[in-house]
């Protein structure tokens, strides 16, 4: 796996909204963490459900929907940049820096986001 550059244009990186449900999976624990919310080439929104470190490294993983209807699976190694309380109790919305991200799973990523609905 290749690490992710930390670039000043990182978060102007284009993104796209995730409208489907698409849970995180913590890949240590096999654990559902939350899910999508937005996702660029390098990094991503989740909105948690389950506390978090501060400053924490993660093995993440979760699937993107495919416009062929099928779905394909991202693993990444993020860093947590922060997190802030959403309005649900027990909710907490975390932005993650990608630091590991496979050539094939980001060339996935980068067509996925270009494909996204206008």
């Amino acid at each position: 796996m290749k690490g992710v550059e930390d670039t000043p244009d990182t978060r102007r990186a284009p993104r796209r909204h995730v409208a489907d449900l698409v849970p995180v999976t913590d890949s240590m624990t096999e654990r559902v963490i939350g899910r999508l919310g937005n996702v660029s080439e390098t990094g991503m929104l989740m909105l948690a459900s389950v506390p978090l470190s501060e400053d924490a490294l993660y093995q993440l993983q979760f699937t993107l929907p495919l416009s062929d209807g099928h779905r394909a699976p991202i693993d990444v190694g993020v860093h947590l940049l922060w997190a802030d309380p959403a309005h649900v109790a027990g909710q907490t919305w975390a932005g993650f820096r990608f630091i590991t991200l496979g050539r094939e799973h980001r060339d996935l990523l980068r067509s996925w986001i270009d494909q996204q609905p206008d």
